[in-house]
C-alpha cells in the first residue's frame, strides 16, 4: 500500500499499551505523528522512543501527538516503557492490519534472506485526518528532528 500526501488516512482501532482502545478518531483536530517500529527493546526501536519520548513537549507545542506501533502485545510494551521510562503511547498490531495500511508491512532483506516484517517509517497525519507527510524505511539517527522539522512547516 503506498500512502498519497493529501487523501485520508487509513483508519484504525487497536489497543495500546494500557489494554485500552486507540483509533484515529481519538486525533481529530490534532496532529498525530505514526511512528511503525519492529520491536521493543531493540537497539534502533528504543533509540527511537527515547528520541520521540524526549521531544514529547516540542510536538505538543505543536499541536501533535505521538503513537508508536508493533506488533508486539500490550505486556511487552508496559515492560518496554517501564525500563527505558518512555512517555510516548504504544499500540499494537499483532495481526499486521494497521502495518499494513500504512504500508509499514511488507517484505525485507536481511544478509541475503526476504522476510515478512515491520517496515520502519513514519506518517504525518493533519488535524482533519489526512497524509501530510511520509517517511518511508526510516534511519534513526536524526529523524525525530526531521519530523519535528517538517511539522513546525505544516503547521505554521
Amino acid at each position: 500500500m503506498t500512502l498519497q500526501i493529501g487523501n485520508a488516512a487509513p483508519r484504525f482501532e487497536l489497543l495500546d499499551h494500557a489494554g485500552e482502545g486507540v483509533s484515529l478518531d481519538d486525533y481529530t483536530g490534532r496532529w498525530l505523528v505514526l511512528y511503525f517500529y519492529p520491536k521493543d527493546d531493540t537497539p534502533g526501536c528504543t533509540t527511537e522512543a527515547i528520541d520521540f519520548t524526549a521531544a514529547l513537549s516540542s510536538f505538543a507545542e505543536l499541536g501533535a501527538e505521538i503513537l508508536g506501533v508493533s506488533p508486539d502485545s500490550p505486556e511487552k510494551h508496559q515492560t518496554f516503557i517501564a525500563k527505558h521510562a518512555l512517555g510516548v503511547r504504544l499500540a499494537c498490531d499483532p495481526e499486521h492490519g494497521m502495518l499494513s495500511a500504512y504500508g509499514a508491512w511488507g517484505t525485507k532483506k536481511n544478509y541475503g534472506k526476504e522476510y515478512q516484517g515491520v517496515i520502519r517509517s513514519t506518517v504525518l497525519i493533519d488535524p482533519t485526518g489526512h497524509v501530510a507527510h511520509h517517511w518511508r524505511s526510516v534511519k534513526v539517527k536524526g529523524h525525530v528532528d526531521a519530523v519535528l522539522e517538517k511539522l513546525r512547516r505544516l503547521a505554521a
